[in-house]
């Protein structure tokens, strides 16, 4: 089963902040997520929304956040950071409530 990927405004702000050579890697990943959505090294992330947090582009080092819905793949945030640092609730709930 194939997903349909789509971007909240969120998440497409955040990519449009980013390097070229970095945002193509990054979707890249996340283009990838559409075959598994559930790659070696994703986590289900406590929230009653069912998010999914996974490691996209050039070094892992961006973070992508996303739901799975039927047959869409639906993401939410995407930052840099590492695995020190997770998203701030806050952060989540806002791209949550984005139209």
């Amino acid at each position: 089963m194939s997903y349909r990927i789509e971007f909240r405004p969120a998440a497409r702000r955040d990519l449009a902040k980013l390097d070229q050579f970095i945002r193509r890697k990054v979707v890249e990943d996340i283009e990838k997520l559409a075959e598994n959505p559930r790659p070696h090294g994703y986590e289900k992330l406590e929230a009653k929304e069912k998010l999914y947090r996974v490691y996209v582009g050039p070094g892992k080092n961006y973070r992508a956040i996303y739901q799975i819905q039927d047959e869409i793949l639906l993401v939410l945030v995407v930052q840099r950071g590492g695995p020190q640092g997770d998203l701030p609730p806050s952060e989540v709930n806002r791209a949550m409530v984005e139209p």
